[in-house]
């Protein structure tokens, strides 16, 4: 909000969120000690990211993101991101046309994805709400639940496989990264699990590399080596 370095907790502390004045155990606070809580983080990216998912006609997925990234004026890093993951994949599944796709269902997985996806929780749990975003997608499209069997493990994989993918994208964590490699593996696994090919932009030229507040992995990144 100010400006300032964000500070990142090993263990949560109570804060009060300088919006709506809720107390709550955080763990991302700057050093002015201004804290936004998990209800007011991204509010005001959701209407934008929703309403684009909704009206984009595109059914590459990354090209998608790329539109949402921009559009929504999102920070380098935030649980915004895994909406524009879940966004751009079922737009572009929704635009393909081989599977149907309705707004509630849109809806109802921003929802799935919104309680999951907390910020920072890539590193405190493993978690990165990314991979919420996919897993989310892939659950209502199938209709998952606990009583289920196939539908649930075709969830629980594709989960699975979006955060190893992650895992080798790691050091320090890149929202913009992780919403690439996921996407890229959606395309696969829709073709795996659905028999339906999604276009698939692969040379990503990142142009973010100097906003990266714990500093750009350069080199080690696939998306800087093509800039």
């Amino acid at each position: 909000m100010c400006g300032n370095q964000l500070d990142y907790l090993k263990m949560g502390q109570e804060f009060i969120c300088m919006y709506c004045g809720q107390k709550e155990t955080g763990y991302v606070y700057c050093s002015n000690n201004h804290y936004i809580c998990d209800n007011c983080h991204g509010k005001s990216s959701y209407e934008i990211i929703l309403r684009l998912t909704l009206s984009v006609k595109c059914s590459n997925p990354i090209d998608i993101a790329e539109a949402m990234i921009k559009l929504a004026h999102l920070p380098m890093l935030g649980c915004e991101h895994a909406l524009v993951a879940a966004g751009s994949f079922l737009a572009a599944v929704k635009n393909h046309g081989t599977i149907k796709i309705t707004d509630n269902q849109i809806i109802e997985t921003f929802n799935r994805t919104q309680k999951q996806a907390v910020g920072a929780y890539c590193g405190l749990t493993g978690i990165c709400g990314v991979a919420v975003a996919i897993g989310a997608s892939f659950s209502v499209i199938l209709g998952a639940a606990c009583p289920k069997d196939k539908e649930t493990a075709i969830t629980m994989h594709v989960v699975s496989r979006i955060i190893s993918a992650l895992a080798n994208q790691t050091g320090p964590c890149c929202c913009k990264n992780f919403i690439r490699t996921a996407l890229i593996l959606s395309c696969q696994l829709t073709k795996e699990y659905f028999d339906m090919q999604l276009p698939c932009t692969k040379e990503i030229k990142c142009q973010d590399a100097h906003r990266h507040p714990h500093g750009c992995r350069k080199e080690k990144c696939i998306y800087y080596l093509n800039m």
